[in-house]
């Protein structure tokens, strides 16, 4: 069986409180886009089961990459268990870059091994499960455009709908580590609600809706603020850094601003595609 774990991107994001654990709490609108990695899982011949990594390099010995732990989640929660299996995972999606990649293979795992085990696990009880794995995991189980709060493991719907424009998405050659990202920043009590914030056009998100992970980590990697200033000079509608970065999207409402802007912005790899 295969199956093509998507990335999301994050519209706004306010970092409002530490935590006693040291976690923080956030509030942020995840939205699913059309980058994906894939994943197939087939029986094994020898009665073990491996994972294979393939595409972008995995620095992750395979029993700690989240695929696996999802099979072994899984594997725990079933009475019968699962069949030994091989697992291939081609990964497309940039590591390091806010697109929760890691989070969608581990999610998109537990509905594969549901499918194919016959369990017919309820979506809320796949997410309860998805949720041990990672704070955004469970995200990936819904799949559609959620408000996130807490550490960004409670999830709302919301509205918000940007079919018919068009995604550039950069990612340059450098990774920003979350937990460094959040030890630079102030959080503060927000004065917007995000999911309001995104029932204005999205021509005038620019001025409103943030992202507080920018200011540090632009300190710390001043090219990315200069590849988010060029997103802006190509034509986009909205630019912003997703999650604690290192990527960084715009959002373009014609699709020849984005392709050109795609060849002229250079440091990075560069992802064009409808919404």
């Amino acid at each position: 069986m295969i199956t093509f774990p998507n990335a999301k991107i994050n519209l706004g994001l306010n970092i409002v409180a530490r935590r006693p654990d040291g976690y923080h709490d956030i509030e942020t609108v995840f939205y699913p886009i059309g980058l994906t990695d894939v994943l197939e899982v087939v029986p094994s011949r020898d009665g073990v089961t491996r994972l294979h990594t393939l595409g972008n390099k995995v620095d992750c010995e395979p029993e700690k990459n989240l695929v696996m732990k999802a099979y072994r989640l899984m594997e725990q929660h079933l009475p019968s268990g699962l069949p030994a299996a091989e697992i291939y995972l081609y990964k497309h999606i940039p590591d390091g870059a806010g697109l929760g990649g890691g989070s969608a293979d581990a999610s998109f795992m537990l509905k594969m091994l549901d499918e194919m085990s016959g369990a017919g696990l309820a979506e809320d009880e796949l997410a309860a499960l998805a949720s041990q794995l990672g704070a955004d995991c469970a995200f990936f189980v819904h799949n559609t455009p959620m408000y996130a709060t807490g550490i960004g493991n409670r999830f709302s719907p919301v509205t918000v709908d940007l079919s018919g424009y068009v995604l550039l998405l950069v990612k340059p050659p450098v990774s920003v580590s979350t937990a460094a990202a959040y030890a630079k920043v102030k959080p503060h009590a927000s004065d917007q609600y995000i999911p309001e914030v995104l029932q204005r056009p999205v021509e005038e998100w620019r001025d409103v809706l943030k992202n507080d992970f920018e200011p540090s980590v632009f300190a710390q990697f001043p090219q990315l603020a200069a590849i988010k200033q060029s997103i802006y000079d190509s034509g986009a509608l909205y630019a912003s850094m997703s999650g604690s970065g290192s990527s960084l999207f715009g959002i373009y409402d014609n699709d020849i601003l984005a392709e050109n802007a795609s060849h002229e912005i250079a440091g990075g790899i560069n992802f064009v595609m409808k919404l």
